[in-house]
């Protein structure tokens, strides 16, 4: 199935159904209730699950999915996404709100839903300046990092639940202290449970993909613990779960300081929307219609703006529930709203049979949900391909267990940045050789069997000439003239330069000074249109010949022969 890709343009570019519903078909009416169906059975198990992950009541995860599909469905570009809360984003929340709320549970709810408002605000404030540069702003070996140290942090989490302990601690380091010391305390049959429910989900994932495994281990669980009594053998369960849909209204204001809400609504609007459009993307190809990054704001803005009405946190869009979605047929995003009437009658007439829920058991669903965030496959190929990545990954992955999950994003970010930066800063500068019995040039380092340039040096900076390298590019070129002897031409090929900056030129300036210091001559070759504007407004025309900036670097020094060479063999000044 393949959608049209006809641009969109004014009010219903801002309002996606406005599309997608003059086109819908009645054929896909049965698919896309299926979906929602499915949806919603894998929905009620993982949201239970991360609100409590999240330190929230556990209906107030069924909230998330419930109330952020409305508003997705409404305002997002993508068809198969499906929005809800996140593991990531629970932690945060966790880890961000309690220091915040003290001991007050109605503050923490409170405070959990006003920063899903902040993040609706920051959507717009993104949308309304354009800023999907957001999405950039993460490499992805910084990402396969960050996930495993949240994918660590969240399985460390949920060990206590799983062994029936009391756990603890602040950080990774700190929970893995604490538990050691809980060992003896642990309930084996708690630990029985919570590992026969893994075992089983894995089970079903591995051989039962999109059937609602997770469901049915839930309600095996319940059943077993109504029958036997689980609660009156001291195995912790989930309790009463709260009947009804939430009541609407708007998140109070003031409870914090800007300093205080900022950090949190940034962080979980770069995890939502870094994980959102990365998930979106992917379905978008596969079913071949165009995704709106810029609309995706507004997508997510509206989802955590009705989550945030209805007493929910913050939420996003995430790659295994759009799974989900898609692989149980969804064509549109009213896949969504079944989704949503379905969880809305489960709160209505079935939250009773959720009590005796085992806690181990949403200790399962958390580890089966996020066991794949540590990648360890992805790792060791860094290491093998780019050492680099994996150093950046690896900062990424410590500083989620050192710091937590809000602070390990925003340094990730940071790294990102960083990084780019010092890639930059390290251009491959190519030292350019003859290819045998042609007219091209290639990097002597990387290609045997090139011929060399006899008196000349003919070198390819393989990226912008900006501030941050031109230092670099410098030192490395006149290193390579102090190895070599009886250079008579020194040739700057900015062919494969797509942009220079004023230090870039400034470069350019003081080469040219220390090769007629020393007799030698410059040219510069290959250079691009916005290049020859800033070398002719820099003045670099006087010094060499503006005419051989559009040559090529064979015909450049074909030409460079008699005149030039017998000039420098006579001891005269050299034809800068």
């Amino acid at each position: 199935m393949r959608f049209r890709s006809a641009q969109v343009t004014g009010w219903t570019r801002i309002f996606p159904p406005s599309k997608w519903l003059a086109e819908y078909r009645p054929s896909w009416l049965r698919h896309d209730a299926i979906a929602g169906v499915t949806l919603a059975t894998y929905a009620i198990p993982v949201s239970l699950a991360y609100a409590g992950l999240a330190g929230l009541p556990p209906q107030v995860g069924i909230y998330g999915y419930m109330l952020g599909g409305l508003g997705y469905a409404l305002f997002g570009s993508s068809r198969q996404l499906s929005v809800g809360p996140t593991s990531a984003i629970s932690l945060m929340i966790a880890g961000t709100v309690g220091s915040l709320a003290g001991a007050d549970a109605a503050r923490y709810a409170q405070i959990a839903s006003l920063a899903a408002c902040a993040v609706a605000l920051l959507c717009v404030i993104s949308w309304l300046f354009r800023l999907s540069i957001l999405v950039r702003l993460v490499s992805d070996s910084i990402l396969v990092g960050f996930k495993a140290g949240a994918g660590l942090t969240i399985i460390m989490s949920q060990l206590p639940s799983l062994f029936g302990v009391a756990g603890g601690g602040h950080n990774f380091f700190d929970r893995v202290i604490r538990l050691a010391g809980q060992l003896a305390d642990i309930n084996p049959f708690v630990l029985a449970i919570g590992l026969v429910a893994i075992l089983l989900l894995l089970l079903g994932e591995r051989f039962l993909p999109g059937r609602p495994v997770g469901l049915t281990v839930v309600a095996v669980s319940i059943l077993l613990a109504t029958l036997f009594g689980f609660p009156t053998l001291g195995i912790p369960v989930t309790g009463n779960v709260p009947e009804g849909l939430p009541a609407f209204e708007v998140p109070a204001f003031g409870m914090l300081e800007f300093e205080e809400l900022f950090p949190i609504a940034a962080g979980c609007l770069l995890l939502a929307y870094i994980e959102g459009v990365s998930a979106a993307r992917s379905f978008a190809a596969k079913h071949g219609y165009r995704l709106d990054v810029q609309q995706e704001f507004l997508g997510l803005g509206a989802a955590n703006l009705a989550v945030a009405f209805g007493h929910g946190y913050p939420v996003a869009g995430g790659l295994s529930q759009s799974a989900v979605n898609d692989t149980a047929g969804a064509r549109t995003p009213l896949a969504l709203v079944f989704c949503s009437s379905a969880l809305a009658l489960c709160l209505l007439f079935f939250t009773g049979l959720l009590a005796n829920l085992p806690k181990a058991v949403l200790a399962g669903v958390v580890f089966a949900a996020v066991y794949k965030l540590v990648d360890v496959r992805a790792l060791l190929r860094m290491w093998r391909v780019s050492r680099i990545d994996f150093y950046a990954a690896a900062i990424s992955l410590v500083s989620v267990l050192l710091l937590g999950i809000l602070q390990g994003v925003l340094l990730a970010a940071i790294a990102s940045i960083f990084l780019l930066l010092a890639r930059a800063s390290q251009p491959n500068v190519a030292f350019l050789g003859r290819l045998p019995g042609t007219g091209r040039y290639s990097d002597s380092a990387r290609h045997q069997g090139v011929e060399p340039l006899v008196g000349v040096i003919a070198f390819r900076p393989e990226a912008s000439l900006l501030y941050i390298n031109a230092e670099t590019i410098l030192e490395t070129v006149l290193q390579a003239l102090r190895k070599a002897s009886d250079i008579k031409l020194v040739a700057c090929d900015l062919s494969a330069s797509p942009y220079i900056d004023l230090a870039g030129a400034r470069m350019l300036h003081d080469l040219h000074d220390e090769l007629a210091s020393r007799h030698v001559a410059f040219c510069i070759v290959g250079a691009h249109a916005q290049l020859r504007d800033l070398l002719l407004a820099e003045g670099l025309a006087e010094k060499t010949d503006s005419g051989e900036w559009l040559r090529t670097l064979d015909s450049v020094l074909g030409d460079c022969n008699a005149e030039e060479r017998s000039d420098l063999r006579e001891d005269r000044p050299p034809r800068l």
